[in-house]
């Protein structure tokens, strides 16, 4: 696995991403910092913290050839009408005016999060790919996403200072446990919040009892390191700390504890039941991006990652089901079989095509190069999907573009949530007609 993060980190330092221009109806633009390190073992310790300039000398050292490759990712602080409160993210921010460049914005944002100075402490190896961030359910554009990578040459860097209005824990994570199987799972989110701009009262209410949650994929994070904000405020009580370590208690948690000390004769509770440690969910918009460069690494299966995202009623469940069914038979048809990228140089991104798939990538022009509408169409990606991406290499100038297993699902999910309600409707139109019938007899 080192071997093969050196020659990505090589390749995209010496043939970056093309960058995304901004749509006419957004100039928002956001950058994050991709950041790697290398945790020696415990045999080869560094004895030296010399500063290295480039990738090859940093790999020539005998406790880096050692030594396990890990990725830092930050548990945003819960804050009241933020998009993406408490989730899994990589540190970074969009980017002020005074910024010279969208790499510019992603070191800055980075210091001034976690107080880490990449310019100081890391080499720069280019990007990932850009995409356009829209609106979950809709089309409307929020803002052009620019992951950048980061590789620290020293194990020896200051301690993470943390912002606590922003992050409440640093997490470094293996990319080996990232790329385990066993570490997949699902993600549970209210889809009110996003229908119902994160409105409360009988709208939120009324669309969280109709469509209840929806299922994305997710990666359950193993961390090997944590720092956590003793200084973070609770979103409804600026001098009070939150707590981002353990599971909140429930209701019936609180039941099940209570019966626990009556049957242990613990009346008092002298003896209480540690809290659950909570999970570390990656997911979304994040996921998508790491997933770009996993599905660099061999063996090249980052599609398997995440599954078709769907809604926890039953009922909704399967018209989804059957309505994207053939949906997701053609984008697995079309993954099976197709041309080949026309240079051996191509690295595709997630949610386009990865190399153990690239029999079925077609290439067209990229936006504003030419070509129909459809083909000159923006890289889009929604809060919890994942963009087109596109390669790079002697085709970097295009996009990667056999439609992607998202592209277009989400307009069969919206049209089956209407033939869900209409159904639930209709049904209880029935039950009221066959009960007044049953009454006037």
């Amino acid at each position: 696995l080192l071997s093969q993060t050196h020659t990505i980190l090589d390749q995209l330092a010496t043939s970056p991403y093309p960058e995304l221009p901004s749509p006419e109806t957004t100039k928002r633009r956001a950058s994050v910092a991709f950041i790697i390190r290398i945790q020696p073992s415990y045999a080869h310790w560094p004895e030296h913290n010399e500063k290295v300039d480039n990738l090859s000398t940093f790999f020539s050292h005998p406790w880096v050839q050692h030594g396990e490759p890990e990725l830092l990712f930050i548990k945003r602080a819960s804050r009241k009408g933020d998009r993406w409160t408490s989730h899994i993210a990589l540190p970074g921010g969009k980017r002020d005016p005074a910024d010279p460049s969208d790499q510019a914005a992603a070191i800055r944002e980075t210091l001034e999060e976690v107080g880490l100075d990449l310019n100081q402490h890391a080499i720069q190896c280019g990007n990932l790919p850009q995409r356009l961030v829209t609106t979950h359910w809709g089309k409307k554009p929020l803002m052009v996403l620019c992951p950048y990578v980061f590789l620290l040459t020293s194990h020896e860097i200051p301690p993470l200072r943390l912002q606590p209005t922003e992050v409440a824990a640093t997490h470094w994570v293996p990319l080996r446990s990232l790329l385990a199987p066993e570490q997949r799972t699902v993600a549970f989110e209210d889809v009110s919040s996003r229908l119902a701009n994160q409105e409360t009262g009988v709208r939120k209410w009324m669309l969280s009892l109709v469509l209840g949650k929806m299922l994305f994929a997710a990666i359950d994070l193993l961390p090997t390191e944590s720092l956590h904000s003793a200084e973070t405020p609770a979103p409804d009580a600026p001098s009070q700390t939150q707590s981002h370590r353990n599971i909140r208690p429930t209701l019936s948690s609180r039941y099940t504890a209570l019966v626990h000390r009556i049957y242990t004769s613990d009346l008092f509770n002298q003896f209480p039941t540690p809290p659950k440690p909570g999970p570390l969910l990656l997911w979304g918009l994040t996921l998508g991006v790491v997933s770009d460069f996993l599905d660099l690494l061999p063996p090249h299966d980052a599609l398997t990652l995440w599954t078709y995202p769907t809604f926890t009623p039953l009922d909704v469940r399967f018209i989804v089901w059957v309505m994207t069914y053939r949906f997701k038979e053609r984008k697995r048809a079309e993954l099976q079989a197709g041309t080949t990228l026309t240079s051996p140089d191509a690295k595709p991104a997630f949610g386009a095509a990865s190399e153990s798939i690239s029999a079925s990538t077609v290439l067209v022009e990229r936006p504003g190069v030419g070509g129909t509408e459809e083909e000159r169409r923006t890289d889009e990606t929604g809060l919890h999907g994942l963009g087109t991406g596109s390669a790079v290499g002697d085709v970097k100038g295009r996009k990667a573009a056999v439609a992607t297993m998202l592209e277009g699902y989400y307009d069969i999910v919206r049209r089956a949530v209407g033939v869900a309600l209409v159904g639930r409707a209709s049904l209880v139109a029935l039950v009221v007609w066959m009960v007044w019938r049953r009454w006037r007899s």
